[in-house]
């Protein structure tokens, strides 16, 4: 392993976390003695397939459907902080806390938002929460992208949309280190459990390599208390494809419903 690409780019916000993400990096890279190549401007489904790839997070969405048989699971974090435990995560589905909707079904026809059409939590999970509550394939009388989580909150608070599905990691981040961009919104509702987002590596890493990885990325966390204490994540677990089979469950739940594209 030399000349690697290591970039964790799926929680980089607020600031602490990015930094404390970078720390552990480091410490992983330094520990497995490889020199690392910084990509951070590189399409994610570039990195994500890239040949030189040490380590990386992925959706567990496109890990089932862009990125089957072409990455190695890793494995998946356990965090412990609210509404993620125990290597689950939901999506928490949040307006404005002034909206006069209150209850779920309340915001049909309303504006939802979303942060790309490939994301499980901010798409997949929504669909399926949603799916015994549309009619005739719709519930929203419109959905925009905002490209993250983070806009999709900016959206709410902005009064660009009503409702939007967020990442309980990034919004429990947002509210320890962030408060102003969940300030005066409120949770509605939150979706079913998934397993947390993935870490990954090159295909061509053998078993013996990625068992390696997953034991250094978990003893350098050891090493830095107070990088796990600030990510709330506890250990990186053993991970396979069946444990994300759930993903496409709720897709094809939501499909036999009629509401196989969220509307």
């Amino acid at each position: 392993m030399t000349q690697d690409i290591a970039e964790l780019l799926m929680y980089v916000a607020p600031e602490p976390i990015r930094q404390a993400n970078e720390r552990w990096l480091a410490q992983i890279v330094g520990r497995l003695g490889v020199t690392r190549r910084h990509v951070e401007d590189l399409p994610l489904l570039e990195l994500w397939r890239s040949p030189q790839l040490l380590l990386t997070q992925t959706c567990g969405y496109p890990l089932m459907t862009a990125l089957r048989g072409q990455v190695r699971l890793v494995g998946r974090p356990r965090y412990e902080l609210a509404d993620s435990t125990d290597g689950h995560h939901c999506s928490l589905l949040v307006s404005r806390a002034i909206n006069t909707r209150r209850a779920l079904a309340d915001f049909r026809d309303s504006r939802g938002v979303i942060n790309g059409e490939d994301s499980n939590s901010g798409m997949n999970l929504l669909r399926h929460r949603l799916a015994p509550l549309q009619r005739d394939g719709r519930f929203f009388a419109q959905v925009g992208i905002s490209g993250s989580h983070r806009e999709s909150l900016r959206w709410l608070r902005e009064d660009l949309a009503d409702l939007a599905a967020i990442d309980s990691v990034t919004f429990a981040y947002l509210a320890r280190h962030a408060e102003e961009e969940v300030a005066g919104l409120r949770v509605v509702a939150r979706s079913a459990f998934s397993p947390t987002l993935p870490y990954i590596t090159a295909a061509k890493l053998n078993d013996e390599q990625v068992e390696e990885l997953r034991r250094v990325m978990n003893q350098t966390l050891h090493e830095l208390p107070d990088v796990a204490e600030l990510l709330g994540l506890r250990e990186v677990l053993p991970a396979s494809e069946s444990d994300y089979q759930v993903v496409l469950d709720y897709q094809m739940e939501a499909e036999a419903l009629g509401y196989g594209r969220l509307r």
